[in-house]
């Protein structure tokens, strides 16, 4: 195998739940040797579900490639084998408690004297300073806290994410700021102190509403659907099956109203002439698509949206997913055995991957995995 692009780095990761390991996953499957602080009774992730042969699916996902080191920091012994790890680390990521570190005898200012070339990571809810920097933060509450969830659902009321997106976020931020201070390193031998907040990651993420809003243009809970685009939404096949399209143009309006809808005149009426027509006689838009779509099976619509070059996607589920033609895997091996799930998303070309195993609590995580990118059965 080729030399991987953090190989002979090393990764102390004081983590649990989702965010840190997502961003040291990353790091693992990069090369770094992470090596992952648990609890004696391990991280509380473990126990989230047991989808995953009787595991965790959130552990299994995000702990493949690590070393598991039990250390009890509430003891002195503990607290000083954390600080020969951190004497010989590169990145050390934690994601504790506000404060918690400092508690146990690891202010940052400290650790950056005496490791000057040490790159930490400190993940939060809130920062360091504000009002609500004290606070407990999980995915769903910043969800919450953040207006996030106000924009998402349907009419009827504010809903989630249907996934943990503030903490994938949040660690898919963490790691592009270590690689970043990574590369910095290299050029001055200096380390960093990087902060990432859960709610400075969404507020980013939701720029775009927020300006709406302050512009007076408030955004709309409106499901499968589009504020400001016509037809742009899900229409239902005469065998049941939901088909979302998107009509981004005036040429791709004509082409769906002659090709798949077989109305070709449908342009030449004034409700329909333009995008802001359309928008304005949403409900009119909708009908005529939606009544032409009803008479039409599945695979004949999905034959004509094809052929005309229309933007579509059918509206799966989860076990739709998992048989998807598209979708690629990999296998990892846990403690009870191998498990495919979705590969990485990034490809590098030419450089195959093999991916660590999830350990148990105070394992270890040879290379043993296999099948890297496979597609789904």
């Amino acid at each position: 195998m080729p030399t991987l692009p953090l190989e002979g780095l090393t990764v102390i990761a004081v983590e649990q739940a989702v965010a840190a390991p997502f961003c040291s996953s990353r790091l693992a499957d990069a090369g770094a040797h992470v090596i992952k602080v648990e609890r004696p009774e391990g991280d509380f992730a473990r126990g989230y579900d047991a989808a995953a042969k009787g595991q965790s699916s959130y552990f299994v996902w995000l702990n493949r490639g690590k070393d598991s080191e039990v250390i009890d920091l509430a003891t002195s012994d503990g607290r000083s084998a954390l600080e020969a790890l951190i004497a010989k680390a590169d990145v050390l990521l934690q994601n504790l408690k506000p404060g918690a570190m400092d508690r146990l005898g690891f202010p940052l200012d400290r650790l950056r004297r005496d490791y000057p070339k040490l790159i930490c990571c400190t993940i939060s809810g809130y920062g360091d300073d504000g009002p609500y920097a004290h606070r407990k933060a999980y995915d769903l509450l910043i969800q919450a806290e953040s207006g996030l969830a106000s924009i998402t659902g349907g009419p009827d009321g504010p809903s989630r994410v249907g996934l943990s997106i503030v903490d994938i976020a949040t660690g898919a931020t963490a790691h592009a700021a270590i690689l970043e201070a990574l590369i910095a390193r290299g050029r001055t031998s200096k380390g960093a102190d990087i902060r990432v907040s859960m709610f400075d990651v969404m507020a980013d993420w939701l720029t775009v509403p927020l300006l709406n809003a302050e512009a007076g243009n408030p955004p709309q809970r409106m499901g499968l659907a589009h504020p400001s685009i016509a037809p742009y939404g899900v229409f239902t096949s005469s065998d049941g099956r939901g088909i979302l399209i998107s009509i981004q143009s005036e040429r791709e309006w004509k082409k769906l109203c002659a090709e798949v809808l077989g109305q070709p005149d449908l342009p030449g009426d004034p409700r329909l002439a333009n995008m802001v027509e359309r928008v304005r006689n949403r409900a009119l838009t909708d009908r005529i698509v939606g009544d032409s779509f009803a008479a039409l099976t599945r695979d004949e619509l999905l034959q004509r949206l094809s052929e005309a070059d229309i933007a579509f996607a059918e509206v799966n589920t989860m076990a739709d997913l998992a048989i998807h033609p598209h979708l690629r895997r990999i296998e990892v091996d846990t403690p009870n055995g191998p498990v495919a799930y979705p590969a990485p998303a990034a490809v590098v070309v030419d450089q195959p991957r093999r991916y660590g195993a999830v350990p148990a609590i105070g394992g270890r995580a040879d290379a043993t995995s296999i099948r890297s990118g496979t597609k789904s059965p």
